[in-house]
């Protein structure tokens, strides 16, 4: 377990807080229905909690298992007043929800996290320059609002990485860039909207902290996870990181400073690139359960889940200490399509559950698409070597990486 002490900067504004821990029973709303709002209903409805989502999807993961589900847009006024008026509290599930919806709500209800950690957080812009008024390093980077920005970069930004400031994720809304000349052409596939431009470095490696910050301040992180993507995807997660203890502490510390600067409440995940001379970087701020955070369901005491839910109520926080090293392995719409036909067919889930250690996480999404989220499978061990053997087994025989994946 890693404590990190109290003390939100005194400029930073608390949200407002129950009066005492809401009582089982009691009603907690979730923006967005995708597969992290899914995890928070079964992690909340099993400490007593009863769970309403708003989310404009007919058949949306979360919504098929929560008690109910307000389909509507999420800026719809109505449902909006509805979910307020219904819940002791509302969170979310993913960054890209408007912030204006959680600044409504909080007229009516507490919202954790606030609609201003969310706000930065939906920015590229906005997000880099509050890191580094944090006092923690970024890799080089540019803000581009018109060409004029492209055509001014430094030379030194390139080779580049053009990211549209908003509502990019999982490798969406980029594009690797030689040159100026290559950035213009960026900017403007890009639809000419608010970009940053991003020297690219040669990294060692990338990983991310997941906290959980509560109503008083404090803070517990879990074991710092390895990250590796394939095509801007997160693929797999080796929990905890093979990185030196230092370089963790470092990392902890950098979220803690995050956090406590945000006067944040929940979960929060900050990925860190790594440089060869170990150097630190931060990379994205994700204002909620995480991706990399899922093994947390097995290989934990307490999940990333049953954290938000814990913050979100006003309760206690729980124990994120390991249970046993784990590997998590994304799985991903490819693997509905077969490599050389293209036609498709249901993964032999048989091949991933003959590892006694293996425990495999399905949706509910019934529509598989190629890069489309469709569950993970976590894999314990004695050791982060042993479950990594596994997690090997386990890609081949699924043929992760010959579909794409």
């Amino acid at each position: 377990m890693n404590r990190i002490a109290p003390g939100a900067q005194a400029d930073a504004s608390p949200p407002c807080r129950p009066t005492l821990p809401l009582a089982p029973g009691s009603w907690l709303g979730m923006l967005g229905g995708g597969q992290l709002g899914r995890m928070f209903c079964m992690a909340a409805q099993s400490l007593g909690y009863r769970v309403c989502v708003l989310d404009p999807g007919a058949d949306s993961p979360a919504g098929s298992i929560a008690e109910r589900h307000l389909r509507a847009d999420y800026l719809d006024a109505a449902a909006l007043a509805e979910l307020g008026e219904t819940c002791a509290a509302v969170t979310t599930e993913f960054e890209n929800v408007p912030a204006r919806a959680l600044q409504q709500l909080s007229e009516r209800t507490i919202v954790a996290p606030s609609a201003d950690s969310v706000g930065i957080a939906q920015d590229r812009i906005a997000e880099k320059g509050f890191v580094r008024a944090a006092g923690l390093p970024t890799a080089p980077y540019r803000p581009l609002r018109s060409v004029e920005d492209v055509r001014q970069a430094p030379a030194a930004l390139f080779p580049g990485i053009v990211k549209a400031a908003r509502l990019g994720y999982d490798g969406k809304g980029q594009a690797l860039v030689a040159n100026a000349e290559e950035a213009c052409l960026a900017f403007a596939e890009l639809g000419s909207v608010p970009c940053v431009l991003e020297q690219r470095l040669a990294l060692d490696s990338e990983v991310s902290v997941l906290l959980a910050r509560g109503f008083d301040g404090t803070s517990l992180a879990w074991d710092v996870a390895g990250n590796v993507h394939r095509g801007g995807i997160l693929a797999r997660t080796t929990f905890p990181a093979r990185i030196d203890p230092s370089l963790a502490q470092h990392a902890f510390d950098a979220t803690r400073r995050i956090a406590d600067a945000l006067g944040y409440v929940g979960v929060l995940c900050v990925e860190f690139f790594v440089l060869a001379d170990a150097t630190l970087l931060v990379n994205e701020i994700a204002p909620r359960p995480h991706n990399s955070g899922h093994a947390t369901i097995d290989a934990c005491v307490t999940s990333q889940f049953e954290q938000q839910a814990r913050a979100l109520a006003g309760l206690p926080l729980g124990e994120p200490r390991l249970l046993a090293p784990a590997v998590m392995l994304n799985l991903l719409g490819d693997l509905w399509f077969e490599h050389r036909t293209d036609a498709m067919r249901e993964p032999d889930w048989s091949a991933v559950l003959r590892h006694p250690s293996a425990k495999l996480h399905l949706y509910g999404k019934r529509e598989a698409r190629r890069g489309r989220k469709m569950g993970h499978v976590t894999i314990l061990g004695a050791s982060v070597d042993a479950a990594s053997a596994v997690a090997d087994e386990i890609e081949r025989a699924l043929g992760i990486g010959e579909r794409g994946q």
